[in-house]
C-alpha cells in the first residue's frame, strides 16, 4: 500500500542535497513508491475547519542542480494525505508556531512527522531543561545579576539565542572578559527572548556528537569536528564530519530520553552531546541523516520511513 505524502519545506530549489536530511527522507519515499507533494510553510491557509495549500507534485534525483521536479500547483485540502512531513527549518518563531497550530487540526488522522504540538511544546533549548541530570550547568535568562552569579561560578560559558539555529550567535565568554558589556547590550538589543547561558565545555575541540534517534531508539551518529578556528561544530559553519560509536554514557542519555520522545510523538530527533553532556534536543527539523550514510553508517532514511508506515499500517 502506497502512501500518499506532503512535504512542508523550505523552498526546494535553494537546498544542499548533499547534506539534507529532507531530501534523504523524499529520496526514500520515492523509491518506496509513496507519492510525493510539495508545498512551502507560507501556502498554508485555514478556510473554516479545511486546511488548503497549492501543492504541487514532486519527483526528485539525487543529481545535484538538478534534483527535483514540480507539477502545477493545485489547492488540496491536507486532511487529504496520510502523512505530511513537518520539514521546514528554524528559526522558531511564530510563523513557525503558527503553521504547528495549523497542522495540530489534521494530526493524528493525517499522520504529521514530528508531531506539532510536541514541536511547538518541545523548543530545543527549553525541553532539553527537562533532563538537567543529563547537562552542563545551564542558565536560561536575560537578567544580567543571573548571568553574572552564573559566571563567577562557573568561569568559561558559552552564551547563546535561545531561539537560534545552525550555531548563529554563539559566542564563548571567558572569566573577566572585557568583551561582555558590550556582548550583553548585543544580545538585550537583538533577542528579545532569553539567552542561554552554559557552562563551557573545552572538549568540544574534540567534537559535538549528533545523535539520531528514530521513535525513541538510536538510529545513528556523528561526531562533528569544529574548524580549529571555530567554537562551533555545526557542519553549515565549516565543522567537520567523523564517524563515532557512542560511548557508555551517551547511550544512557539515548535510554533515558526515549520515553519521552516517543510519548510526545517525536518520531525524529537529532541530539548534541559534547563530552557526554546533553546540550540539545532538536526537533523542528534534525539533521544529519545523510552525514550517517556517506561514513558507513545505518540508512536512518529506510528506518524512520519503516516506522511511517507501521504506524500507517502500509506494507
Amino acid at each position: 500500500m502506497s502512501l500518499n505524502v506532503a512535504v512542508q519545506m523550505d523552498p526546494i530549489a535553494r537546498i544542499n542535497i548533499r547534506g539534507d536530511s529532507t531530501f534523504a527522507l523524499l529520496l526514500e519515499a520515492q523509491k518506496r513508491g509513496h507519492g510525493l507533494s510539495y508545498y512551502t510553510p507560507d501556502k498554508l491557509s485555514l478556510r473554516g475547519e479545511e486546511l488548503v495549500a497549492p501543492l504541487q507534485s514532486l519527483a526528485v534525483r539525487d543529481e545535484a542542480g538538478d534534483h527535483f521536479t514540480l507539477g502545477e500547483p493545485k489547492r488540496t485540502d491536507l486532511s487529504s494525505f496520510d502523512v505530511v512531513l513537518l520539514r521546514q527549518d528554524p528559526p522558531f518563531d511564530l510563523a513557525y508556531i503558527t503553521s504547528t497550530h495549523f497542522l495540530e487540526r489534521i494530526h493524528p488522522k493525517t499522520l504529521v512527522v514530528n508531531s506539532p504540538a510536541a514541536v511547538r511544546n518541545a523548543p530545543e533549548k527549553l525541553f532539553v531543561m527537562n533532563f538537567p541530570k543529563l547537562m552542563p550547568p545551564t542558565l536560561i535568562s536575560r537578567d544580567l545579576d543571573e548571568i553574572n552569579a552564573f559566571r563567577d561560578e562557573h568561569g568559561a560559558v558559552v552564551m547563546k539565542p535561545l531561539h537560534g539555529h545552525g550555531g548563529a550567535a554563539v559566542f564563548r565568554v571567558m572569566p573577566q572578559d572585557m568583551n561582555f558589556g558590550s556582548l550583553f547590550d548585543m544580545f538585550s538589543v537583538t533577542f528579545k527572548e532569553p539567552w542561554v547561558i552554559q557552562r563551557f565545555l573545552p572538549e568540544v575541540k574534540h567534537g559535538d556528537k549528533r545523535i539520531i534517534l528514530v521513535d525513541g531508539e538510536f538510529a545513528g551518529a556523528v561526531n562533528r569536528v569544529p574548524a580549529p578556528d571555530d567554537l562551533r561544530s555545526n557542519m553549515v559553519r565549516g565543522g567537520a564530519a567523523q564517524a563515532t560509536e557512542l560511548s557508555p554514557r551517551e547511550q544512557e542519555i539515548c535510554k533515558t530520553l526515549g520515553p519521552a520522545l516517543r510519548a510526545a510523538g517525536l518520531l525524529f530527533v537529532g541530539i548534541d552531546v559534547i563530552d557526554g553532556f546533553l546540550t540539545e534536543i532538536n526537533v523542528t527539523s534534525p539533521t544529519g541523516i545523510r552525514a550517517v550514510a556517506r561514513l558507513g553508517g545505518p540508512d536512518i532514511a529506510a528506518r524512520i520511513w519503516d516506522v511511517i508506515e507501521a504506524q500507517r499500517g502500509a506494507k
